[in-house]
Formats: structure tokens, C-alpha cells, sequence
């Protein structure tokens, strides 16, 4: 293998987990430096179309929203979540996710929360035309991050997390292609609420959580860099109970990237403006961009719709030890054309909590088809209590 087609692989495979095949004239997805930030690591945000911003808290709640962590039930909880990737397609993509969180105090008021992701592109054998073997090298990407959240009233708390991302796509395959680091920001908020509907007392849970807020990631010491995935999520819940052991829980969740349309493959009137335009994009500060991406689509107000993603699952519990859920993702197709729905189930002790999610694609030629993530949750008050 060149280091040619190695470089396309290696961006084939970041890419390709965002974009299912929808190729035509107005396809204009957004470009994303570390792609896999936005994957979701746990199986029950996974199982529900990638729901979390206002699902009721659990371990996982650093990734969807920091601030729920400061409404957790328990103390404080660990959790471990694995996710084999893009196995329609080869078999060495993974990603690992590490998350937890502790209570501060007596007062149940503030969390601190922590999580690390990790996620491999497997070995790849670098070969000459001859097929010799050159070199061998594993591209990876990590972020660490910890976050804080703070109840400030009884029903709203805030949340902000901080991010180190490092992203290495195979250093030595090219010449100057190094490896590449950011570092980013999220602000989140989280509201929840008991009301009455007809005879029944619901939780009602309303989320916020712009993620990634950060500067650019570059893979050539700083002569080109690519917007890392800032995000805009926002989401609603509904947790109505059936009866005393029978609950139901309605989610939906709206995304939005706030980063600007690219220029490449768009017509331009002349060299010299599209010049100007390449120029512009690459140049702009990563806040301005979060400004700009209401407004810079190509074809206006319609686009811009087109670049909101959304979530809506569904999760049925049993005496809080038995879930099964259920949702459905969609992204426009002149967006990314991802559209799946998902399933999974979990079960709960006191002590540990096991989740299974499955993904089905509603379109052809969709990588991300037959998907599975497992995910372990375990719960330290629990724990405690067990070893008295």
C-alpha cells in the first residue's frame, strides 16, 4: 500500500461514519476536524437515536450534558462503554469510553464529572508498489475532559466541561503530517421539573449543551487547520409513570453544528472570489464561525434547516431494573444522510447497570448499519452499601 492510499484510507475511514452515500449536486455536508467526538459512546443514548440532552441523569451524562450530573441519584458512579465501529467494513475500528462523576459535600448541590474517550483506527501496514513493507502505523484519537455543574436553584443546574483532544492519523506518513491537538470548552444547562398531567405526576426535563467550543485542530504544524465539531444540542423529556412499577420516557433532541459552510465545491462567478472565499473560511476564528453558521449557507434559511439533526426515542422501565427503548435519527441527505433507527434494553442491580444498543440504517450504503455499543454502569452507593 502507498502512503498515498494510506492518507485516503485513513480520511476515508474519519469520514465515512458521518457521511452515508447520497451524492448529487446540492450535497454540501459540513467538514469536521475529529469526527469521532460526536459519536455516541454509551448504549442506552445510542439505543434511543442518540438522545441525552435532557434524559434523566445518568453515568454517562459528561458526554450528552454536564449539567444533569449536579441531579444524579447516587453519590457518585463509573462507567465503561465499548462500541466495535464500522463493521460492515473492516473489523480493527473501535471506541472506548470512560466516564464518572463524584457529589461534592453534604449539600447535593454541586458534581464534578470526568470521562475518557478513546477511539482506534487499527493497524495499518504502510507498502511500496512492490508490496514491501514500509512501515506500520496505528492511527488513534483521544479527549480527556472534566467538567463541573452546580444546582442553582431546585429545578435548574449549569454545567461547564473542559476538553483535550489529541488526534494522531498515522505520524510519518507523510511528510510534516504530525499529530494534532485542540483544546475546547462546553457550557450546558439542565431544567427539570414534576408536573401534573391528567391524574398523573411527570417529570418533565428540558437540556442544553453547546459542546466543543474550541480552537482548530492541524495535522501540519498550523499551515491549514479544520474546525473541530462545535455543537449546538438541545432536548427535551417526558417521564410519565404507568402505574407503580411502569414508567414510559419521551425524548427528543435537536443538534446543529456550529461551524461554517465550506467553500470547496461550490461555483463561484471568478478565481479571484473564489479565492476570497477560501481565504475567509479559513482564516475565521472559531467564535466568529459559531456566529456565522445561522447564516452562511448557500441557498439561505432552507439549508440552514437542513443542517439541524434530529433524535426522538422512547424508553419503557420496569421497577427501574428492566428498560427497553427504542428511537430514530435523521440528518438530511444534503447533509450527511444519516438515518437509522435503533434498539436496546438494559438491566439494573444495585450495584452495576448493563446496556445493549443496536443501529438499523433506513438508507442504503450506510456504514453505520448493524452497529452495536455496550456499556457498563456501576453505581458506588450501591457498592457501598453492598460491602457494609
Amino acid at each position: 500500500m502507498s502512503k498515498k492510499k494510506l492518507i485516503i484510507i485513513v480520511c476515508t475511514a474519519m469520514c465515512l461514519p458521518f457521511i452515508s452515500i447520497a451524492q448529487k449536486d446540492d450535497f454540501n455536508p459540513l467538514i469536521v476536524g475529529v469526527p469521532s467526538l460526536t459519536i455516541a459512546p454509551d448504549a442506552r443514548g445510542g439505543s434511543m437515536g442518540d438522545v441525552g440532552a435532557a434524559t434523566d441523569p445518568d453515568i454517562y451524562s459528561q458526554y450528552w450534558n454536564p449539567a444533569k450530573y449536579a441531579f444524579g441519584y447516587s453519590k457518585a458512579g463509573i462507567g465503561l462503554s465499548y462500541t466495535p465501529w464500522l463493521r460492515t467494513l473492516i473489523d480493527d475500528i473501535d471506541l472506548a469510553y470512560l466516564a464518572g462523576y463524584y457529589k461534592l459535600g453534604d449539600s447535593d448541590r454541586q458534581a464534578i464529572g470526568a470521562s475518557l474517550r478513546y477511539f482506534s483506527l487499527g493497524l495499518i501496514q504502510i507498502t511500496d508498489y512492490n508490496n514491501q513493507l514500509l512501515n506500520e502505523t496505528s492511527p488513534y484519537e483521544m479527549s480527556l475532559d472534566l467538567s463541573y455543574s452546580l444546582k442553582f436553584s431546585e429545578s435548574f443546574s449549569g454545567g461547564v466541561a473542559f476538553r483535550y483532544i489529541y488526534s494522531d492519523l498515522g505520524a510519518g506518513v507523510k511528510e510534516d503530517f504530525t499529530p494534532g491537538s485542540a483544546f475546547a470548552a462546553d457550557i450546558a444547562g439542565y431544567y427539570n421539573k414534576y408536573v401534573i398531567l391528567g391524574s398523573s405526576e411527570c417529570l418533565l426535563g428540558l437540556g442544553f449543551n453547546i459542546s466543543n467550543i474550541g480552537n482548530k485542530i492541524s495535522y501540519d504544524q498550523g499551515n491549514t487547520s479544520t474546525f473541530i465539531p462545535t455543537n449546538l444540542r438541545i432536548g427535551g423529556s417526558l417521564l410519565m409513570p404507568l402505574d407503580d412499577y411502569n414508567t414510559m420516557a419521551f425524548n427528543l433532541d435537536m443538534n446543529k453544528y456550529l461551524i461554517p459552510s465550506s467553500p470547496y465545491g461550490r461555483t463561484y462567478d471568478s478565481d479571484d472570489e473564489r479565492e476570497d472565499a477560501i481565504q475567509e473560511y479559513e482564516n475565521m476564528s472559531p467564535i466568529s464561525a459559531i456566529f456565522k453558521s445561522f447564516t452562511d449557507a448557500p441557498n439561505g434559511a432552507k439549508e440552514e434547516l437542513e443542517e439541524i439533526m434530529w433524535s426522538a426515542g422512547a424508553e419503557y422501565a420496569y421497577d427501574q431494573q428492566f428498560f427497553i427503548r427504542g428511537g430514530y435519527f435523521y440528518e438530511s441527505p444534503n447533509k450527511g444522510n444519516r438515518q437509522y433507527f435503533s434498539v436496546g434494553a438494559g438491566f439494573k442491580l444495585k450495584v452495576f447497570q448493563m446496556d445493549v444498543a443496536y443501529l438499523i440504517s433506513t438508507v442504503p450504503s450506510n456504514p453505520l448499519d448493524q452497529t452495536l455499543r455496550f456499556s457498563l454502569s456501576f453505581d458506588m452507593d450501591g457498592l457501598k452499601a453492598l460491602l457494609k
